[in-house]
């Protein structure tokens, strides 16, 4: 479930530290899909006693406090310029403010285990709009042959061929939607905020704060204040914030330092997973063969897109 600016964004860092003795990137590799894979579950319970809006800035509120403490402990700055805050902007609603609202209100109708799903057609999204986009992204068989064998999932797991029976369409299209802003997004970032010589944390840090003032100012507008403090719903929505949101990110990016983007994106493909058991496990929700099968499907056809053709040996005359 990605919430901000990834490796392949390709945001130049700032010169590090040397490196810490840290847990074994495995362990850490297990811990981001686990965080990542229940955010879905926490924001159904969230939505439980608290309108999505609501849901989504205590999410950020907590996400960015995280990150706060983390460039404190750090001594990192926010990033500076009227341009830069001005492509943060951009990129905080659509890697953070528009995803996260959609998705919370989307589990208003839908499960869990369908939204995380939706999810993980993220990539699909991805290599359809970085053809269009990115000059430096070419089709090749494989990857094209991945997109169309992604999408086949995304119908397999919606039950197309029963006329979409019993599923909820509002739903369903804001949770994919959803996972349509985060291409969006990193295209856009990719496009404007290259090469700034801010580090990653420092960035990430700024764009959640936009996204924090977006949804303060956004959320007054379409709820009122709870009747009551809804205990557990909150508990899932700090849960939200400070683990899937704040943590996830430092997770995310010392990966990446570590084995490479490659590695750390592989994530992806065990979200969807965790997330359906987690719904029917602890939520108690449905589960028909076409999702888990249409899911399997989703993945390969991602996993597929990903394939980078191996670049061709230049002979010497």
């Amino acid at each position: 479930m990605s919430t901000v600016t990834t490796p392949a964004d390709r945001v130049t860092t700032a010169p590090s530290a040397p490196p810490r003795r840290r847990l074994d990137w495995r362990l850490r590799f297990a811990a981001l899909s686990l965080i990542w894979g229940f955010s879905f579950l926490l924001i159904k319970v969230g939505t439980d006693g608290y309108a999505p809006f609501q849901v989504t800035l205590g999410r950020l509120v907590f996400g960015t406090a995280v990150l706060a403490a983390a460039m404190a402990v750090r001594r990192e700055r926010l990033p500076r310029g009227a341009r830069t805050w001005g492509h943060l902007a951009v990129s905080a609603f659509l890697l953070n403010a528009l995803p996260f609202s959609l998705f919370a209100y989307a589990e208003l109708t839908i499960p869990s285990t369908l939204a995380g799903i939706c999810n993980a057609t993220s990539p699909l999204w991805g290599m359809a709009l970085s053809l269009v986009a990115l000059s430096e992204d070419r089709p090749t068989r494989v990857r094209v042959a991945g997109l169309g064998l992604g999408f086949l999932g995304v119908l397999t797991v919606l039950g197309a061929w029963q006329g979409f029976h019993g599923l909820d369409a509002t739903g369903t299209a804001l949770a994919l939607l959803a996972s349509l802003s985060y291409p969006v997004g990193w295209i856009y970032v990719r496009r404007t905020l290259a090469g700034t010589g801010h580090s990653h944390l420092s960035m990430t840090g700024a764009q959640l704060l936009f996204a924090t003032v977006q949804l303060a100012v956004v959320t007054p507008l379409f709820t009122s204040l709870p009747t009551r403090v809804s205990v557990v719903p909150l508990l899932a929505i700090a849960a939200l914030g400070a683990l899937g949101t704040g943590l996830a990110v430092l997770l995310q990016y010392g990966l990446v330092a570590e084995v490479g983007p490659t590695t750390a994106q592989m994530v992806t493909y065990f979200i969807p997973v965790i997330a359906t058991a987690a719904g029917v496990a602890l939520l108690g929700e449905g589960l028909a063969w076409s999702t888990p099968v249409g899911a399997v499907i989703v993945l390969t056809g991602a996993a597929l897109t990903q394939v980078r053709p191996k670049p061709r040996k230049v002979t010497q005359p």
